[in-house]
């Protein structure tokens, strides 16, 4: 659709507006207990999400705050997929299981477990029927039945290569409707199996270190995988021969926009869109889906916040600090001398950080302010809203609650 979720390591998630000139439309902040190790859309626009805590979340995106949660029932979750038409949610569990939610008015509810085997299940991809789903864990996959909730086939991603004495992690898999299944490995694999016969059909190393996700375009000719060097890599089935029938998976563009981890990857009709352990989000517009050049043709990083994370306080010079957990109050250092636009001055005042405030309870902060005298700061987080008195006598500083 025209909207993209985002999660983040301290539980926050954000959502993108794409028709709106991929502005950042919704932040809904953190929670000390809520890791979030993957989000999905479903049912149109309801938001879940699920992490290593265990229970599954629904987002109220009108109350910016997490709605509803209801425990998975297998330890900490690692993956969940919704299925084509979003009335099922399926999740992954660190024992094993495979677990199928309903997606119901006002919240989900569980209809059964599919079958459960040793390791925990840390890729999850419906096929485009909703028939089977792939689950990829440590040194194999397996496709299972939905219908019979058996597994149909299992698959050893590493029997067939030397240094199969370290594990294998399948860190991402996509159930293609042609019968494919494409995992990506810790090896830095990207692997085409024909999960019928279970035979490796096509395997390319794109990396010297993991692939650690990927995105199939919705024609299922474009594949985005993020590696853990920071690159993201193209794959795109092509002809072998001008005008021929026959197909296969080239390699096609290396970008490399992050210096981290890249932990999501996702494919838009026009753009490959990837974010890092850099804490950036990038957009990389498809040049040959994109006609004339323009604003829509330029490459995107989201580098800093969309909203604001320091307040300042003009006429005291003093700057708020705003962190997940934490407020710094900070005084401006000062200089006797003069000069002109982007020069630097030599201080004879150091900056000078006068008071660490942190917040009570689980909650993450969603804003704060210092007043412009610098005698008032307030914070608020989900359900709560403090306002602190600054007394500030010579060099000395203290707070009082109000």
């Amino acid at each position: 659709g025209a909207r993209l979720a985002l999660a983040r390591t301290d539980g926050a998630v954000e959502v993108y507006n794409f028709a709106a000139n991929y502005f950042q439309e919704k932040v809904i902040p953190g929670h000390e207990a809520r890791s979030v190790e993957s989000l999905c859309w479903a049912a149109g626009d309801r938001l879940f999400g699920a992490g290593l805590g265990g229970d599954i979340t629904e987002y109220d995106l009108s109350r910016l705050s997490a709605a509803r949660g209801v425990d998975g029932g297998g330890g900490p979750i690692w993956s969940m997929a919704a299925n084509s038409t979003g009335t099922q949610l399926a999740i992954g569990c660190e024992d094993g299981s495979v677990k199928i939610f309903q997606v119901v008015p006002g919240g989900i509810q569980f209809e059964r477990n599919l079958d459960r085997r040793k390791g925990r299940v840390l890729c999850l991809s419906w096929h485009p029927s909703d028939t089977h789903i792939a689950a990829g864990s440590i040194d194999f996959f397996r496709v299972i039945d939905v219908t019979s909730g058996q597994t149909v086939q299992r698959i050893m991603v590493n029997h067939h290569v030397e240094k199969a004495k370290c594990e294998c992690v399948v860190w991402a898999i996509a159930l293609l409707s042609r019968g494919t299944v494409v995992s990506a490995d810790s090896f830095g694999r990207v692997q085409f199996w024909d999960w019928e016969q279970g035979t490796l059909a096509e395997s390319h190393t794109v990396s010297t270190s993991a692939a650690l996700s990927l995105a199939v375009s919705e024609k299922e000719d474009s594949i985005v995988v993020g590696t853990s060097t920071g690159a993201t890599y193209q794959l795109q089935l092509l002809p072998v021969k001008l005008g021929g029938l026959e197909k296969r998976w080239v390699r096609t563009k290396p970008f490399q926009y992050h210096s981290h981890d890249v932990r999501a990857v996702a494919h838009s009709p026009t753009a490959l869109i990837s974010g890092g352990l850099d804490a950036q989000l990038v957009i990389r517009p498809l040049m040959e889906k994109i006609q004339k050049k323009g604003y829509d043709a330029a490459l995107r990083k989201f580098t800093f916040p969309h909203r604001r994370l320091v307040s300042c306080a003009r006429k005291a010079r003093l700057l708020l600090f705003q962190f997940s957990q934490h407020l710094e109050l900070w005084r401006l250092g000062s200089t006797e001398e003069t000069g002109k636009d982007g020069e630097v001055l030599p201080l004879c005042r150091m900056p000078e950080h006068l008071v660490q405030l942190k917040s009570k309870g689980p909650e993450h902060i969603y804003c704060s302010c210092v007043s412009p005298c610098g005698t008032w700061v307030s914070y608020s987080t989900a359900s709560r809203f403090q306002l602190y008195r600054v007394h500030c006598d010579g060099d000395g500083i203290s707070l009082r609650k109000v």
